[in-house]
């Protein structure tokens, strides 16, 4: 059944959970508490991607510093998002290895240094918590949350302008991976990962029009979920192997013994065709269940 509901309240509705799971991890991240900086950056880029997707439902100029400010959140939490998973990753590979590989040097370069990166990018985050900038920011959010919108679009029936808004985001994909296809070896890499930011946008669009368009925007959620997570998981092995490399180097130079980043190197590179392998079935799952879209 449609709902008979505005676009406005659609979308505010939709923005007004990422809004509060954003501010519930707020104190999780300070107390340092697992997996919390993960939650907040997620909540923060999903506002920021699905604000992107509905911004002709939203006003131009405030909408467009709002998803500035979220973008700045967004790349403070990174830094210790990324270090903390790459120390995890490492800690994880290193663990299944024998006593004389997953011990001395090559653990401090890869899990080590990590844990230090992360312990000094969380306390700058945490100081960026208590500031006026994440404050002002904070308090936005919350105003835009439980207010209402006043523009040409809010006041429209939301079926038309979700399904407008997911069909756009829908051939975003496409027109990326038709790129990627296209793309030579050396610009693959980067490719992917347009069409992987493109499946997870996406995604984020889908979830937000489901309460609207019901279980056809949340099947293309998933599917686009999936996609966005086989080409997440290849992405992460492909980056864990260059910094595998770059830190052999290091260790190189100062001669110590590689035989252990080789073998880790090798591992991460099974790791990424395996998941590469799940790309073609991923989009073709997604590519069907946006047939509805056209």
């Amino acid at each position: 059944m449609k709902s008979k509901t505005t676009a406005g309240s659609a979308l505010l509705t939709a923005l007004r959970s990422d809004v509060d799971r954003l501010i519930k991890a707020e104190p999780d991240v300070i107390a340092d508490k697992y997996d919390s900086v993960h939650q907040m950056r997620v909540a923060t880029r999903r506002l920021r991607s699905v604000m992107r997707s509905y911004k002709k439902i939203l006003p131009g100029d405030s909408a467009k510093e709002l998803r500035d400010e979220l973008k700045w959140l967004a790349g403070l939490l990174g830094e210790a998002r990324d270090a903390e998973v790459l120390a995890e990753r490492f800690q994880n590979l290193l663990d299944v290895q024998p006593d004389g590989l997953a011990q001395g040097p090559a653990y401090d370069r890869l899990v080590g240094a990590q844990r230090r990166r992360y312990a000094d990018a969380h306390e700058g985050a945490v100081k960026e918590l208590g500031g006026d900038r994440y404050r002002a920011l904070r308090a936005r959010l919350e105003e835009l949350s439980v207010g209402e919108l006043d523009t040409k679009l809010s006041a429209a029936p939301a079926e038309k302008i979700f399904l407008d808004c997911l069909t756009r985001d829908y051939e975003r994909v496409r027109d990326d991976v038709r790129m990627q296809f296209a793309a030579s070896a050396e610009d693959r890499i980067e490719a992917l990962h347009e069409v992987r930011k493109s499946s997870k946008a996406l995604r984020y669009s889908g979830e937000a029009a489901a309460a609207v368009l019901g279980e056809a925007a949340s099947q293309v959620a998933s599917a686009a979920k999936s996609l966005q997570s086989v080409l997440g998981d290849w992405r992460d092995a492909a980056e864990a192997q260059a910094h595998i490399m770059d830190v052999a180097a290091q260790a190189r130079a100062e001669g110590e013994d590689l035989f252990v980043y080789g073998v880790l190197h090798h591992t991460e590179g099974i790791a990424a065709e395996n998941f590469l392998s799940g790309y073609r079935p991923a989009l073709d799952v997604l590519t069907t269940e946006c047939a509805v879209l056209r």
